[in-house]
Formats: C-alpha cells, sequence, structure tokens
C-alpha cells in the first residue's frame, strides 16, 4: 500500500491588512509505502513528553518546544519518506481566483498529485491511499474535494485512490505531516531555516506557483 499524506500550512485570506493574514499557502505531500514508520516518529515524541508531563494530546508543531518540534523533524527525517510541496505566494494569485477559493484549493492540491503521478514517484502498482488533515477552518475538504481529485487522476493518470479525509487525532501519522509542513512554511513565512533543514534531504520537489 502506498500512501500519501496531506497537509497545509498558511490561510486563503488575501485581505493582507487583516492581521494573522499570511502572505504564503503551502500544500504538503509526504508518501510513503509504510504508515507504521511515520506514526512510530509521533509514538516517539509523545514517549518523550510523557516523561516531562502527565497528559500530552495531539502534538501540533506550533504551539510545541523547540525540542519536541527538533526531535520528531530528525525521526521523521530518518525514515523512508519523501516530500512534495507547492508554494503559493498570495500577492501573485490572479484576482479571479482568489474570490473563488474552492476553486483555487483544489487546482493547487491537482497541481501537486499530477507531478507525482506524472514523475512516478509511488512504487510499483500498489493501491493508494491519500490521506488529508481534516482542519477545522477549512471548508474546502469535502465531497466535492475528493470527487474533483478522484476524477482528475482517473483522466490523466488512469488511477483509482482512495481519498480520506481525517483528523490530525484520527490518524497519528498526520501530526508528522503537520510538523514537516510547518518547517517549509516556516521558511517562507518567517525567512527561519532553522527546522526546514532537518527535513531537508527528504524533500524532493519544492516549486512556487504563480513565481
Amino acid at each position: 500500500m502506498s500512501y500519501i499524506f496531506m497537509e497545509e500550512s498558511g490561510d486563503l485570506g488575501f485581505d493582507f491588512s487583516k492581521k494573522g493574514t499570511s502572505h504564503y499557502f503551502l500544500i504538503i505531500f509526504l508518501f510513503s509505502n509504510n504508515k507504521r514508520d511515520i506514526e512510530k516518529c509521533v509514538k516517539k515524541a509523545h514517549a518523550g513528553l510523557r516523561k516531562k508531563y502527565k497528559k500530552v494530546g495531539v502534538l501540533h508543531a506550533y504551539k510545541e518546544e523547540a525540542a519536541t518540534k527538533k526531535r520528531l523533524l530528525s525521526l521523521l527525517a530518518g525514515k523512508d519518506c519523501s516530500i512534495m510541496t507547492i508554494l503559493l505566494n498570495k500577492k501573485k494569485v490572479y484576482t479571479n481566483l482568489q474570490d473563488e477559493k474552492p476553486v483555487l484549493y483544489n487546482y493547487v492540491t491537482n497541481i501537486l498529485l499530477d507531478r507525482i503521478f506524472s514523475e512516478k514517484l509511488l512504487r510499483g502498482n500498489e493501491p493508494i491511499e491519500i490521506i488529508a488533515s481534516r482542519k477545522d477552518t477549512s471548508r474546502f475538504l469535502n465531497m466535492n474535494f475528493k470527487s474533483y481529485l478522484q476524477a482528475q487522476l482517473e483522466k490523466n493518470h488512469n488511477v483509482a485512490v482512495k481519498i480520506t479525509i481525517r483528523t490530525p487525532t484520527e490518524e497519528k501519522a498526520l501530526q508528522a505531516v503537520d510538523f514537516a509542513s510547518w518547517a517549509i512554511f516556516r521558511k517562507y513565512q518567517s525567512k527561519d531555516e532553522e527546522y526546514y533543514r532537518i527535513i531537508k534531504g527528504r524533500i524532493v520537489e519544492e516549486k512556487p506557483l504563480f513565481p
């Protein structure tokens, strides 16, 4: 079984005068043939935290201590997995797409998927499952999103893919992908590459959209 884990960082707001609006939006795919390997990264990070705290919930990169971030990213960097990401500089997005956020979201995701299958980055003819992270603030991960991507993959690459939308609580591997997404996003949004450098060796493609 081949797995593609999908996570995002930033937002799709275009009012840059509003506090908290990001200048970039990023989608990341982490693909692996061993889901348990990715889950183990999270479990080991949890185990380390439990020695210090009595109760540990879902790990979120933006709120964890630096040591936890570096530990989990280092564990992930040691696994047999690959990362592709596409970065959107929101200030360069065409005005008509700014008003069609679901269309923009699906469009960006499909570009990244197309690169994965065009470059044959998945192994053999194994069944493929895409596991996308459901975020409380995301209104775009819905049945339309799933049906759109499935139709595109069947049309352009003749592959049938199972698409699942889960929370990081339901799918522990997504917690690890959240850290990778945060590290790459921080490189652009905050001009800080300290965490990015830990997983740089696992990134096989990192391209901007509308450069």
